[in-house]
């Protein structure tokens, strides 16, 4: 040990003790701030399942591979900054022993191997990354690159030090073997050791490369130490604990039913809630619940979300990234006032800091942030702007796509849930629809003696539950659209058919049917969806009385009447066996209780509904049926869990759209890409707004006259009937396919649709 070694030594260790400070102070400062947030008692176990969820998505890196060009360079990252830990405590001994290596293992041939590989996995992966995020540089025009808005400088920081930590750990090896410390046999040192016969035989170079190694942890503990803001570095702690406390604990994403009101820990019950003193979602930074302050704390700003976002995709101011990272700036930038004990009532008046002077020693900064509003204008310094968070559709592609598992859409709709509630704050047009909803039960605001109206044109009865549910297998639920819009009502009335052809006995609500209350949840008002979904809940249990569990089917043609029965009635004392239509018509075809005779021979593109793709993960069914109907299934660029939205959901079919490219035109171009004569879908939310898509571009010239937009059990019924009377069309169904079987002509013969960057490729 010289004089070199004893000086470089102290010198890492003087570093590492202050930044070893520094950073634990950063950690216990975190995690005070994180308990700010409301507690949320739901995160807290069963512990084996959500520790299975954490190991699979960590160890195996499923949600990041679905990026495939990015995982691989990631889990090398991940894994070197675990196991190469061990290399930079072994930097204390060898920065003042050359010769130092940690007792047993240090020698060992695999040590040497591992150590190999997380050098060159770390140099590599940090490189590799580095050159992803400058090929989707913001530089790309039209929104394309999923960095915009991120924070490069913290992004090149973190890959520096992880490049200068892998070429640390394979210098100071490769100088050890060039001076003689070690001979390791190739295999475990394949780059290594080529490279020490180029170097000279220096102890102190390996003092030297040692102390870098060293140092680059220690400076990068200090930066994060001190810039809690920085996700791209905390979410190598954080990420492992927001994972773990995902809100689902059979590691299913946020998707499918809303996290429910909560207040104190516990649901909000409306009939006991007091404004003044009860949570009513999200009006404050303070009102989100602990976990949402760790998502916030976690996100990477890796603009995945933001990627695949349909407002973002079509020129509005909405990107789930910049909506988490405003929110974590603005409550780290408040959390100084809140640790104090700052808090303020209803009207705005402080009531948390008392006395003469009940300010003092809080920053001003931190005082200036608590005088903004969490939702408001540029004019009124909000957090985030109204035109942000009234863009969103609730598609869910942002948590599905979150590799770290932030629940975008619950902080979303318990922002909106307080607009709506406690401000009286939205879109003029939701007003309409909610009066129609709590004087008509329905959107459109039709009378309730119409829901049958659909009926008319069939040659069959369609039986109406009349008191008792006799030997019907399914209820079948038609949803609003799918009685009052003429549009859907062609869905209804196939899939009546179809069911009265397969001969499955079923029944139908009628008059007594009510919106399930979904577009009045989604838009954030909680107190009319629990009106309408307790009224249906009652109804739906005097129907069912009497029958098992297992036995209460209800079949349904609407994508979110399908979801919010299925997942969010339970909550509310409605247990069911719901299935979709194209489920339920899949499994008949498979049983040869339907019989498609005659392939409709139709170019077919399928657009994936959100609320039945990715919140329900019913995937393969409706794409089943298409093939059975005989037609030739083009994909969109983006399907399945990468499907693009059509623009409807969130309530947003009732609002306009005023902001950039209209979603559902984005979508049809999408469509028209792939030259079809009909678009199908499996949600009458989807078949309006597309077939308003597809209207709009017949009139530009860009979309041939005869597509049409139709539903699944369209097509399933036109290949089932034609074969009955050939040479007719089907007419009260609304499937038009010619009876001869032959395919429409192209609608184009170049694809149309927008163009796709990288990563959504992949």
């Amino acid at each position: 040990m010289g004089a070199l070694q004893i000086t470089m030594g102290v010198i890492g260790v003087v570093v590492s003790v202050v930044a070893w400070y520094v950073f634990i102070a950063g950690v216990v400062r975190q995690v005070r701030i994180i308990r700010l947030g409301q507690p949320d008692p739901t995160r807290n176990g069963p512990f084996w399942p959500r520790m299975r969820t954490l190991i699979k998505e960590f160890a195996a890196h499923t949600r990041m591979n679905k990026f495939r060009h990015v995982g691989p360079w990631h889990w090398l990252i991940m894994w070197g900054f675990l196991l190469g830990s061990l290399a930079l405590f072994e930097a204390y001994g060898e920065v003042f022993v050359p010769h130092f290596a940690w007792p047993v293992i240090g020698h060992w041939a695999p040590w040497q191997l591992l150590l190999e590989l997380l050098g060159l996995g770390t140099v590599l992966g940090g490189i590799a990354l580095a050159i992803i995020r400058q090929l989707n540089h913001p530089r790309r025009a039209d929104r394309q690159s999923r960095f915009a808005g991120s924070n490069f400088a913290q992004a090149y920081f973190v890959e520096a030090v992880v490049i200068i930590e892998g070429l640390g750990i394979l210098g100071v090896k490769a100088f050890k073997i060039a001076s003689g410390i070690e001979d390791p046999a190739l295999w475990s040192s394949f780059v290594t050791k080529p490279l020490a016969t180029l170097l000279p035989t220096s102890t102190a170079a390996v003092s030297v490369m040692a102390l870098i190694k060293l140092l680059s942890g220690m400076i990068w503990l200090l930066v994060v130490g001190r810039t809690l803001t920085m996700g791209i570095a905390w979410h190598r702690f954080s990420a492992f604990f927001n994972i773990y406390f995902k809100r689902e604990d059979d590691g299913d994403v946020a998707l499918g039913r809303l996290k429910p009101m909560m207040s104190g820990g516990k649901p909000l019950d409306f009939e006991e809630a007091d404004p003044e003193k009860d949570v009513f979602g999200a009006g404050r930074i303070e009102d989100f619940t602990w976990k949402g302050w760790l998502d916030f704390s976690t996100c990477t700003e890796c603009g995945r979300c933001q990627s695949q976002c349909p407002a973002w995709n079509t020129g509005k101011p909405l990107s789930p990234k910049l909506v988490i990272t405003q929110l974590r700036d603005h409550a780290y930038a408040k959390a100084p006032y809140l640790l104090a004990g700052g808090k303020k009532d209803v009207t705005g008046e402080e009531v948390g800091l008392t006395g003469d002077n009940p300010y003092a020693g809080i920053d001003v900064l931190a005082l200036a942030e608590a005088e903004r509003p969490l939702v408001g204008t540029g004019d009124e310094n909000g957090v985030i702007d109204p035109d942000v968070l009234w863009s969103c559709t609730t598609c869910g592609a942002c948590v599905e796509q979150c590799p770290v598992d932030i629940e975008h859409v619950d902080h979303i709709v318990d922002m909106r849930r307080y607009q709506v509630m406690i401000e009286s704050n939205f879109p003029s047009e939701l007003n309409g629809m909610f009066k129609n909803l709590e004087n008509k039960g329905n959107p459109w605001g039709q009378n309730a003696r119409d829901r049958l109206a659909w009926t008319e044109d069939l040659d069959f009865e369609v039986p109406v539950f009349d008191g008792e549910l006799g030997d019907a297998e399914y209820l079948f639920w038609v949803g609003c659209a799918g009685a009052f819009e003429d549009r859907a009502k062609k869905t209804t009335r196939a899939v009546a058919e179809l069911l009265h052809i397969a001969g499955v006995k079923y029944t139908v609500l009628g008059p007594e049917e009510t919106c399930t209350g979904d577009p009045a949840r989604r838009a954030g008002n909680e107190f009319l969806f629990q009106m309408l979904a307790q009224q249906n809940v009652e109804v739906l249990n005097s129907v069912f009385e009497g029958v098992e569990p297992a036995k209460r089917k209800i079949v349904v043609t609407c994508a979110h009447c399908f979801n919010t029965l299925a997942n969010e009635y339970p909550e509310l004392g409605g247990t069911y066996e719901v299935v979709h239509h194209t489920q339920l018509l899949n499994r008949l075809v498979r049983e040869k209780r339907l019989t498609p005779v005659a392939p409709i021979a139709e170019d077919v593109t399928y657009h994936d509904p959100c609320y039945l793709g990715r919140h329900n993960k019913v995937y393969e069914a409706p794409r089943e049926l298409v093939g059975a109907s005989g037609a030739s299934l083009r994909e969109m660029p983006r399907h399945a869990d990468r499907s693009m939205c059509c623009g409807a959901g969130g309530a947003r079919m009732w609002m306009e759209e005023r902001i950039g490219k209209r979603i559902n035109v984005e979508r049809v171009d999408e469509a028209l890409g792939t030259a079809p004569s009909k678009i199908a879908t499996g949600c009458p939310f989807c078949r309006v707004m597309l077939t308003d898509g597809v209207t709009a571009r017949q009139n530009e010239g860009k979309a041939a006259e005869n597509l049409e937009v139709v539903d699944v059990a369209q097509l399933l019924l036109s290949a089932v009937k034609r074969g009955q009377s050939v040479g007719a069309t089907v007419s009260a169904s609304g499937g038009e396919a010619e009876a001869d079987g032959r395919a429409d002509v192209p609608t184009d013969e170049v694809g149309t649709g927008a163009a796709q960057s990288t990563e959504d490729k992949e």
